[in-house]
């Protein structure tokens, strides 16, 4: 038996040499390389509000410093970064909304263009990207006139980018960075600033397109203004509302969710008055978390749509949309 288990053994390695040695011989189907794409997809995302038709439009990304927050110290910051697995600097979204409410095309904000850098400026690429085209925007609405919001009014030519669209402004915000002399009269840091917003409007201007108004006010039907003050003297975000749903976009009242929603007190340098901007994300956190209200945001995470949840003793947390289908489709 043991010498019958040796010739066994010596007549298997002999087929396995035998079969190595043919092993380059054996034709093998060639696979090609899958290259990689290194693209992402067209950032725009679609949302139901009523009847309307709201499309997130992502401008791109920034990295904000959290040097630029206050009111919270920099080691429980870094702790509030980390729970999120953020880091620092933090990137952050720019995003812009485009309302078909049926009737009319409305714009609010318009992304940055090219006055805030390379990873900016993509609103309309991606307005393309969703369907539609700037010469059918009949409304730009504007939270404010920082060039990451008003920037995209204007084209690389120096002419409209909406040729048919009236913008609309709060008359406090129109009076702040659009006056003869408010460039002038700002500190030497601000005056870029003043430049953008005022070489931003100034062709809607020129051509009778652009309009003030004051206070809460319905601006079109379904879409109200209602005043948001602090983070610039007339900042200001719009309810839409249809067939009993609604939507508050609240513009710039977030910079960095994971440290605002748990401090609303935190305020960034970016505020014109840090104590009012502060009682604005306190009252509109307390209001829409209590009604559970749809919110979207400039500076949220894209698409920037979700809900405000009370955590209690005056913490908040963010608490996203899921991606879902349009509700029509099959």
């Amino acid at each position: 038996m043991q010498a019958m288990s040796l010739r066994t053994a010596w007549w298997a390695g002999k087929a396995l040499l035998a079969v190595a040695a043919l092993w380059p011989l054996i034709s093998v189907p060639a696979h090609a390389e899958a290259p990689q794409v290194k693209t992402q997809v067209p950032g725009y995302y679609r949302q139901a509000v009523g009847d309307f038709e709201v499309t997130v439009l992502h401008d791109g990304q920034i990295k904000l410093d959290t040097k630029l927050l206050k009111n919270l110290r920099a080691g429980e910051i870094q702790k509030l970064l980390a729970l999120q697995f953020r880091n620092n600097p933090t990137p952050t979204a720019v995003n812009a909304f485009l309302v078909n409410t049926g009737r009319q095309l409305v714009l609010v904000d318009t992304g940055a263009a090219k006055v805030f850098g390379p990873t900016l400026g993509q609103v309309l690429a991606n307005l393309k990207a969703a369907g539609y085209e700037p010469g059918q925007v009949d409304a730009v609405l504007l939270t404010h006139l920082h060039g990451d919001h008003a920037g995209g009014l204007l084209g690389a030519d120096g002419q409209r980018v909406f040729p048919k669209a009236t913008v609309y402004v709060s008359q406090a915000e129109a009076s702040h960075w659009l006056a003869a002399d408010a460039i002038a009269k700002a500190p030497e840091a601000m005056k870029g600033f003043f430049k953008i917003a005022q070489d931003a409007t100034a062709p809607y201007a020129q051509a009778g397109a652009l309009k003030t108004f004051a206070g809460a006010t319905e601006i079109l039907p379904g879409i109200k203004a209602l005043p948001a003050p602090g983070h610039t003297p007339g900042h200001t975000g719009y309810l839409l509302e249809s067939k009993g749903q609604r939507l508050l976009i609240w513009g710039d009242l977030v910079h960095n969710v994971a440290v605002q929603m748990a401090h609303p007190n935190v305020t960034i340098e970016f505020d014109a008055d840090p104590a009012v901007a502060a009682r604005t994300r306190q009252a509109l956190f307390k209001w829409t978390a209590q009604d559970a209200l749809l919110v979207a945001g400039m500076h949220l995470p894209f698409p920037g749509l979700g809900h405000v949840r009370e955590d209690g003793r005056g913490r908040y947390s963010w608490v996203p949309i899921d991606f879902a289908l349009w509700p029509d489709a099959p």
